[in-house]
C-alpha cells in the first residue's frame, strides 16, 4: 500500500511525499494570504519534521508580514495526518489542502477558501517544478508550486481581530527534504497592478554526485501564459548581485531576457530545517517590491513590465557561491 501511495505522490507533487520516512526529513507547505486592500499579509506553514535519531515534530508557523513577528505552534506527529489519495493534510484541528483551509490555532480561528487556483505544468514525465530531478532520490531539498495564483474567500480572527480576506490572493508552494540548500535566494509575488500575474523565483546551491552546481527555478505568469527559466531547461542565470539593499537577477532562456530587481526589507526570523529538525533559522520579508521586465531576446520587445507588491524574499547562506559563470 506504502509503495502505490509513493507512486501516486511522485507524480502529484502537491501531496505528502513522505510515505515510510521515519528520520532524517522534513515537509511543509506555505500558504500566502493577503487581503483585498493589501493591509494584512500573513504566511501559514503546517509540516512535518524527523530527527536523525527519529524523534517527529508536527508544527504550524505563522508569519504576520506587517508586523513582522512569527509563532510556532508545535504538535505530536500523530496528529499530522495527510491524505494518501490527495493533496489533504490535518494538523491537529487544523485543515489544509489547495482550495481551502481551517485553522483553530491559541491566536488564529476561522476558514479561507481558494477559487481558481494556476498550478506549473505537471506532465508525467517531468511532474511539477522540479522538471526530471522529481525522480532523483538524494536531492537535499525539493521544491513544488501548488498555486501560483488564485482568490481568497473567508475571513480569519487573528489575536482577537478579525480579518475580512473576500477579495484577496493567495500563493501556496512547498519544500521537502532533510535541509534547506547551503545557499539560495527566494521570492515571490502576485500582486501586480495587472491582474492574475504572478512571479516566483529560486536560486539555490545544489549538493550533487560530483559536488555541487547552481540551480535555479523561475517563472512568471503573464495572460495565462508561464514563461518559465530552468537550469534544467536548459536556461541560464547571466546576474546576480546581492547587497545589502536588496537583490539583482538576470535569466535568459532561448527566446525571452528576465531582469529582476528587488530591494530588501526587514525580514522576520522563521525555523528552518536542518536534517529533519527545525533547529535551523531563515529570515524572510514580506514587504518588498519585485521590479520585473520580460523581453523577447530576438527584437528587444518588452512583453511584461511591472512592480509586485508585497513581494516575500529570503536571502540565506554565502550567496556569492552561486555567482553565474559566464
Amino acid at each position: 500500500m506504502i509503495l502505490l501511495t509513493k507512486i501516486r505522490s511522485l507524480f502529484n507533487p502537491s501531496m505528502y511525499q513522505g510515505w515510510g520516512n521515519t528520520r532524517k526529513y522534513f515537509e511543509g507547505w506555505y500558504f500566502k494570504v493577503v487581503n483585498a486592500d493589501e493591509t494584512r499579509a500573513f504566511a501559514f506553514i503546517p509540516g512535518i519534521s524527523m530527527n536523525e535519531s527519529g524523534e517527529k515534530q508536527a508544527f504550524i508557523q505563522v508569519l504576520d508580514g506587517r508586523k513582522k513577528t512569527a509563532e510556532f505552534f508545535p504538535f505530536e506527529a500523530s496528529e499530522f495526518i495527510p491524505s494518501e489519495k490527495d493533496f489533504t493534510v490535518t494538523v491537529g484541528n487544523n485543515f489544509f489542502s489547495s482550495g481551502r483551509m481551517r485553522l483553530e490555532l491559541p491566536s488564529v480561528m476561522g476558514e479561507l477558501v481558494f477559487t481558481v487556483t494556476n498550478g506549473w505544468p505537471n506532465p508525467w514525465y517531468a511532474p511539477g517544478i522540479m522538471g526530471p530531478y522529481t525522480f532523483a532520490p538524494f536531492m537535499e531539498c525539493n521544491h513544488g508550486i501548488v498555486s501560483l495564483d488564485h482568490s481568497l474567500s473567508g475571513s480569519l480572527v487573528i489575536n482577537g481581530e478579525e480579518t475580512d480576506f473576500n477579495g484577496g490572493r493567495g500563493y501556496i508552494e512547498k519544500d521537502w527534504g532533510h535541509s534547506f540548500p547551503s545557499a539560495y535566494i527566494w521570492m515571490q509575488s502576485n500582486h501586480f497592478d495587472t491582474p492574475g500575474v504572478s512571479f516566483k523565483s529560486s536560486v539555490a546551491r545544489i549538493p550533487w554526485l560530483t559536488g555541487n552546481f547552481t540551480g535555479f527555478i523561475t517563472g512568471l505568469l503573464v495572460d495565462n501564459h508561464l514563461y518559465r527559466f530552468t537550469e534544467y531547461g536548459g536556461a541560464r542565470l547571466t546576474r546576480l548581485d546581492v547587497t545589502g539593499t536588496g537583490v539583482e537577477l538576470e535569466f535568459r532562456n532561448r527566446n525571452h531576457l528576465l531582469t529582476v530587481s528587488a530591494p530588501t526589507d526587514k525580514a522576520t526570523p522563521l525555523a528552518a530545517p536542518i536534517k529533519g529538525f527545525m533547529g535551523g533559522r531563515i529570515e524572510e520579508s514580506m514587504t518588498s517590491v519585485i521590479s520585473l521586465i520580460l523581453s523577447e531576446t530576438a527584437t528587444g520587445r518588452i512583453i511584461f513590465s511591472g512592480q509586485g507588491r508585497n513581494g516575500c524574499i529570503e536571502v540565506s547562506g554565502d550567496t556569492k557561491t552561486l555567482m553565474p559563470r559566464i
